[in-house]
């Protein structure tokens, strides 16, 4: 029978950056069992896509997760990222503030 994953390497990836937002690449293709080449292009892939940022620190990246936005999942609907790696992690993950919208301070005009 074939081996398979309950998740994609993408949404492995994902996991593998919210435990730790310092991990390098080949620390990723270890965890996944992936080349390096591989673990490059699926966080590569985030970025693009706007699920992860990355800052270089150093001679190292530091990588943030978009907790806000959806899952491009029709079937999961409109689930947030942070949701389901709270889920999957069973921790509390810090997270990325909500830009406030133009003119909605929450203050009341006299």
């Amino acid at each position: 029978m074939a081996e398979w994953n309950f998740l994609t390497n993408h949404g492995r990836a994902l996991l593998c950056i919210a435990h730790d937002p310092e991990i390098r690449l080949r620390d990723i293709a270890a965890t996944l069992g992936i080349t390096e080449r591989s673990a490059y292009s699926h966080v590569n892939a985030l970025t693009e896509a706007g699920y992860v940022s990355k800052e270089r620190d150093g001679r190292r990246n530091r990588y943030e997760i978009r907790h806000d936005l959806p899952l491009p999942d029709a079937l999961i609907g409109t689930q947030a990222v942070g949701d389901v790696l709270r889920m999957l992690t069973g921790q509390e993950l810090k997270l990325r503030s909500k830009p406030e919208p133009a003119g909605k301070s929450g203050r009341r005009r006299a």
